[in-house]
């Protein structure tokens, strides 16, 4: 079995960070979301994974390189532009062959791995197998409707009056039936090909398409809400330890300060993590924080925040639910002053707090 990451799309949802940088390498804990996903991957026992890339093909190879450091051979997969998750399939034919594979969403985050749904579809080998999961408000996903023995009837992609709760993970698990399905679909409405019309046609054509519903944890980190909540959730199992060094400052519960940064004159209360090289001085850094490498954190409050490599934060009493990009510089705004203007009528009566 093979793997297919797509790792191409443009991330409008994390704009403006995503206008620098590609979506799937801003980091959850001080490490890429797509690293996550690469892990488990490699944790499943796939090894040969083709990457799906477009306008920021250099970023993500300068970051995975050729996959060794994963235990993966890498192939990388030009898309023209983001046409859908169908689109993809269709680009890495090629890559693909005849082999049963997994397609892994670059920017989503599964706690759990995918062992237990590889194995399943490795024992039964369905054409398409999906994961699934509830969800609060299904509009905007791609939602399974299932028949009363379990089995998928239908798909719809992003409904304004969704069939059911249920919805689709960012992994799938197709085996080379799925070539067909791709070539068989029109563009949708958002002139994209997708996956939803493609399993729905593998279902109208009588193929066999089973699904799972996860157990664990899933987010597409698609926003910066979302960003947020991973990282809250990955901060919630970081090791307490201290490659730093710590000064005249109180560390409270699970903080992991890397090698080569200083803390000083300072309160940091975990789960926190503190990238090599950053100097965090006269401030407080609190719970579900993340700051990256080489940054500065001064005389500030920082709290349930991602702040990129390279930021400096200056003089600022709190920031928090932040995200916060590379070499970013934030500092107090000047004192203006302050006055009042006013068009007032005749025998107006005007109250103004001083």
């Amino acid at each position: 079995m093979k793997a297919l990451v797509l790792a191409g799309g443009s991330g409008t949802r994390l704009r403006p960070i995503t206008h620098t940088s590609a979506k799937q390498l801003v980091p959850v804990a001080n490490k890429p979301v797509l690293f996550y996903g690469l892990e488990a991957i490699a944790a499943a026992g796939i090894k040969d994974v083709g990457i799906v890339v477009g306008d920021n093909a250099r970023e993500i190879s300068d970051a995975v390189g050729d996959g060794s450091k994963f235990g993966l051979d890498i192939t990388y997969i030009p898309q023209s532009a983001p046409l859908g998750l169908a689109h993809a399939v269709l680009v890495s034919r090629d890559y693909l062959g005849d082999d049963d594979f997994t397609m892994y969403l670059g920017d989503n985050f599964v706690v759990g791995g995918i062992e237990g749904p590889i194995e399943a579809f490795r024992a039964h080998r369905p054409d398409a197998h999906l994961l699934l999961t509830h969800v609060s408000d299904p509009r905007g996903f791609g939602v399974a409707e299932l028949d009363a023995s379990g089995r998928v009837r239908g798909l719809e992609e992003k409904p304004a009056h969704p069939k059911s709760d249920l919805a689709l993970v960012g992994v799938y698990l197709f085996s080379p039936a799925i070539h067909e399905a791709v070539r068989a679909v029109t563009p949708s409405w958002r002139g994209e090909l997708e996956i939803t019309h493609a399993v729905q046609w593998l279902i109208d054509e009588g193929r066999d398409v089973r699904s799972s519903r996860i157990t664990g944890y899933w987010k597409d980190t698609g926003n910066v809400t979302d960003m947020l909540e991973v990282n809250r959730l990955v901060l919630e199992a970081v090791e307490p330890r201290c490659d730093g060094v710590v000064e005249n400052s109180e560390i409270i519960g699970r903080v992991r300060i890397e090698e080569g940064a200083v803390v000083r004159n300072a309160r940091v209360v975990g789960p926190v993590v503190i990238g090599a090289g950053t100097v965090v001085a006269d401030s407080y850094v609190g719970p579900f924080t993340s700051i990256a490498e080489e940054c500065l954190v001064e005389d500030s409050e920082l709290e349930f925040s991602i702040v990129l490599r390279g930021a400096s934060i200056s003089g600022v009493r709190r920031i928090e639910a932040s995200l916060i990009g590379r070499h970013v510089q934030v500092t107090p705004a000047p004192p203006v002053p302050h006055a009042h203007r006013l068009v007032l009528g005749d025998h107006s009566r005007a109250q103004i707090s001083s």
